[in-house]
This record gives C-alpha cells, sequence and structure tokens, in this order.
C-alpha cells in the first residue's frame, strides 16, 4: 500500500524538495498547503494517510495545527507527523504532549522514517 501524504510547510522551496524526494522514494504526495488555514482545507478533501507539519509555520503554530486537525475527526487528516528543522531534543515536551505519532528532522526526512512511523502506530 502507498501512502498518501498531504505536507504543510511555508517553504515553498522545502515543498518542493520534499515533494520530490518522498515520491521518489515511493509515497504519493496528495496536496500540499503553506499555512494551517489551507491545511484544514486540504486535510478535509483529501483525507490523507498521513499529514507532515512543520511546528514553525510561520504565523501558524504546527503544534496548535496539530491538534486542531486531531480533534476534528471529520477533517480526517490521517497519522499526524511533526517535521522541524530544530532538533527533536529541543522540542520533545512539545511533541509528547501533541497528538502526534512522532516527529521527523527535516535533514533526515525519507519514506522509510515516515512508514517506520506510521508502521509502529498500527494502521
Amino acid at each position: 500500500m502507498t501512502l498518501r501524504c498531504l505536507l504543510v510547510d511555508d517553504s515553498l522551496d522545502f515543498l518542493c524538495a520534499a515533494r520530490t524526494l518522498l515520491e521518489q522514494e515511493g509515497l504519493r504526495i496528495v496536496g500540499v498547503a503553506s499555512t494551517g488555514a489551507d491545511a484544514l482545507v486540504r486535510a478535509a478533501e483529501l483525507r490523507p494517510d498521513v499529514t507532515l507539519i512543520d511546528v514553525d509555520l510561520g504565523t501558524t503554530d504546527g503544534f496548535e495545527l496539530a491538534r486542531h486537525l486531531a480533534g476534528h475527526p471529520n477533517l480526517d487528516a490521517g497519522h499526524l507527523i511533526l517535521i522541524s528543522v530544530n532538533a527533536e531534543e529541543d522540542l520533545t515536551d512539545l511533541i509528547d504532549a501533541s497528538p502526534a505519532i512522532g516527529f521527523v528532522w527535516k535533514p533526515t526526512l525519507s519514506a522509510a522514517a515516515i512508514k517506520s512511523l506510521v508502521r509502529d502506530v498500527g494502521d
């Protein structure tokens, strides 16, 4: 089964690079969003298996967006995974308090890392 992913990040360069990388590695990127509001709309429309959320979306807090997505089952954003250029150890308490199934540091982003997190929680 190919995971259907929604990417949420305010950097268009990152969205393009991540989409290319993850698609080359076998994931299906069904959509991208650059704002929290856009992410809510796209999640409701696309119903992805996984939503990757940057923790720093400029004017939007990625942790708050994750809570909002998880708190509204009708949005059906699938598994939530937080991503950031900041190290995981700098965000541990916030990650642990979030509804996300895990965290991936942007420099190590890969389909394998995403699939591993999803596999660890069961599909």
